[in-house]
């Protein structure tokens, strides 16, 4: 039997059609939703990412240069003491008086022994601040800032190789005022001509390595008018 088309069955497809519609439509949402959200949570990753390397790179940079910072203090309090000692071991020599020249040789041996504990403390605030610029380098991609970070790498290594150096003069300086002696009226050095080169050889690669020291700080204060020194990780 035919079954003739009616009104019934019309408005039955016109609802079936936009039930299907619908559903379709709904699907699809879910389905743009479910991709935005994992767009969104992807980029979400990816700004934490950036920001968790900003953090660990200013963190970085700024622990090392406190550590840089330190050791440049206490390679001041070192030098302090040496050149004191040193102004009185010279002075101790041209004394005709013993008892100016007993006073002026204790003092030098105080002062050096005053400064070799610093120069410890410095070589290593230096060799840790070196330590820490070198591993700032993995937060970042900025190849200026790549270039800065070595640079202070070469500054705070070459920091430690003068307190090194300022470290063993002390020591022979100190050797140096306890051998000195008072014959006759005058200070007197004896048996001590290894000393004496020991202390002159350290003091000419000291002024060497100073003279290096003192370019790569003007190196860096050329980065400083580059704007490079002030550190922002680029996002």
């Amino acid at each position: 039997m035919v079954r003739t088309f009616d009104r019934n069955m019309l408005i039955m497809m016109i609802a079936i059609m936009v039930g299907v519609i619908v559903i379709t439509y709904f699907v699809g949402d879910i389905v743009y939703q479910s991709q935005l959200t994992q767009l969104n949570s992807q980029h979400i990753t990816e700004i934490e990412n950036i920001e968790g390397r900003n953090i660990n790179f200013t963190s970085g940079f700024l622990a090392s240069s406190v550590l840089l910072d330190s050791a440049r203090e206490d390679r001041a309090f070192g030098n302090y003491h040496f050149d004191l000692a040193h102004l009185f071991y010279m002075t101790a020599l041209s004394k005709n008086n013993i008892t100016l020249f007993e006073e002026y040789q204790q003092i030098c041996i105080e002062n050096c022994t005053s400064a070799m504990p610093m120069y410890t403390m410095a070589k290593e605030n230096f060799l840790m601040a070196s330590s820490f610029f070198n591993s700032t380098k993995k937060y970042t991609d900025y190849q200026d800032y790549i270039v800065l970070l070595s640079m202070y790498v070469n500054l705070s290594e070459s920091g430690a190789r003068l307190t090194v150096l300022r470290y063993n003069a002390s020591l022979y300086l100190r050797m140096l005022a306890e051998n000195l002696t008072f014959v006759n009226g005058s200070a007197v050095l004896e048996n001590a001509t290894m000393l004496e080169d020991l202390f002159n050889t350290t003091m000419m690669i000291y002024g060497s390595e100073l003279n290096n020291y003192e370019q790569m700080q003007k190196e860096i204060a050329e980065y400083d008018i580059k704007g490079f020194s002030t550190i922002r990780e680029p996002v």
